[in-house]
């Protein structure tokens, strides 16, 4: 494929592209397959000779699309929002062709130095402290990981790191692994299972602590922090979420965080979907006590019409997580890493290369303006209040924790097994698409406002099939 090829076959991408996400209502939102499917369709081994790109979108019709959850569908609303916008796409397609593999400041000044400002820029939108954002006289700053996994695994391997030389100091005659078998970490039940793959990943143990409303609060970990401390262990991070994935509670940090910085236990904060709506006045009083964290990441790949990956983290303290990982080898040095103008994102990470993820700040916040994404983010809320009102106003059904944002956590009043036969006839009729939690002992339905598509009429949609598929579950004769 040369050039001219190139433009001419970008042109019919792009208008592939448009055409898939004008019309994509028009998809069966889940597929209707089975495992393995896909094998069978193409060859065995890759071909020897070349093959007609006409052929190869041909395939994306007949091997691919058929295998693809639309997750931009406005009949998604499984999980969590998927971020997408056409300014972010349009980026994603230049940060292709610049190719940029930003591990230094020297491998691509621009790279490292717009994601730095971006993350300012976004800092700033969500009022975050001046300790968070990078600039002069700052010890903090902030970084763009791929998710929210990774930033809550990396702020563990820090904080590990920390607590480890600390610990050497207070404890000269223990070696390095007998200090590492008694750290503890500690998480809300309600949390996202990538924090305890951290804690497995790190190799410490971590603590589930018990919920009041899904949400922790102050005196239960206190109790655990007591318990911990008086059985040998030394507690040295927290991680606390808001939004949690199941019911979209929140952590009190504001009164969690003082119990961390007075116990030395290193406070990070997972507000992975829920980041996006502190941007909005009304929203922000959620993250107060942000102020007592030592890391913050949220993703904006989920509410804020950027396209996966981008997820941002922020450090009080950025050398607790550089020291942590800086491997310095020769042909990686360059003659401003020790300026103090520069910053080298390879040691906030755990790989070495890096793409130019920033070109999607850049590009959305730029082309939507921050009054546009509020609108988006309050829109989505008001849909999700929509949803909830019609639940309530049927008495077969129990809403099941506050609706605050864009997730409507609801049930049958019935047993758990009636609620997993509704959900299991909601799939298989593959016209909208949820996924479940576990509240407690209660089996709960999930459904979050997910496509920058959906409207009001979507929602209509989706209760009636949802209560169609309810009636046809009652008049089965087994109930």
């Amino acid at each position: 494929m040369d050039a001219a090829e190139f433009r001419r076959r970008g042109r019919e991408m792009i208008d592939y592209m448009a055409n898939y996400l004008e019309n994509i209502e028009q998809r069966v939102v889940y597929p209707d397959l089975e495992p393995g499917y896909l094998r069978p369709l193409i060859p065995s081994e890759a071909p020897l000779e070349p093959e007609a790109y006409d052929d190869i979108m041909k395939d994306v019709e007949r091997v691919i699309m058929p295998g693809v959850v639309h997750w931009n569908s406005p009949y998604f609303y499984a999980y969590f929002a998927v971020g997408s916008s056409y300014p972010s796409m349009l980026a994603d397609m230049l940060c292709g062709a610049l190719g940029c593999v930003g591990f230094t400041w020297a491998a691509s000044p621009a790279c490292t130095e717009l994601e730095t400002v971006m993350l300012d820029w976004l800092g700033k939108m969500l009022h975050l402290p001046e300790c968070f954002l990078a600039g002069a006289g700052s010890h903090g700053g902030g970084v763009i990981q791929g998710t929210a996994s990774e930033s809550t695994l990396v702020t563990l391997l820090a904080a590990r790191s920390k607590a480890i030389q600390q610990a050497k100091i207070s404890y000269p005659e223990k070696s390095e692994g007998e200090i590492l078998s008694k750290l503890m970490s500690y998480t809300s039940e309600q949390a996202h299972s990538s924090v305890e793959r951290a804690a497995l990943l790190g190799g410490v143990k971590v603590r589930k602590v018990p919920t009041d409303n899904y949400a922790v609060r102050k005196d239960m970990l206190k109790k655990m922090l007591v318990e911990d401390k008086a059985a040998g262990f030394i507690p040295f991070y927290f991680c606390a979420t808001l939004g949690t994935t199941s019911s979209c509670a929140f952590d009190k940090i504001a009164e969690l965080g003082p119990i961390c910085n007075e116990e030395n236990i290193w406070m990070h904060i997972d507000a992975a979907y829920a980041g996006s709506a502190f941007i909005c006045p009304e929203f922000r009083p959620l993250l107060n006590g942000v102020e007592f964290a030592d890391s913050f990441n949220f993703s904006p790949h989920k509410w804020l019409l950027i396209n996966f990956d981008c997820s941002t983290l922020w450090l009080k303290k950025r050398t607790d997580l550089t020291e942590a990982f800086n491997v310095d080898p020769l042909y990686l040095k360059h003659e401003n890493q020790d300026s103090g103008l520069t910053t080298d994102y390879r040691h906030w990470q755990i790989p070495l290369g890096r793409r130019f993820r920033s070109l999607k700040m850049w590009f959305v916040f730029r082309m939507y303006g921050v009054q546009g994404l509020q609108a988006h983010i309050r829109k989505q809320v008001m849909l999700a209040k929509e949803f909830e009102s019609l639940v309530r106003a049927d008495k077969r059904f129990e809403i099941c924790a506050e609706v605050i944002m864009g997730l409507v956590c609801f049930r049958l009043k019935d047993s758990n097994e009636l609620n997993q036969k509704l959900l299991k006839k909601i799939t298989e009729s593959r016209v909208i698409h949820l996924v479940p939690c576990q509240l407690y002992d209660k089996f709960v339905l999930r459904f979050a406002i997910c496509a920058r598509a959906t409207e009001s009429h979507h929602i209509q949609s989706a209760w009636r099939r949802i209560t169609q598929l309810t009636v046809e579950l009652f008049q089965e004769p087994s109930q």
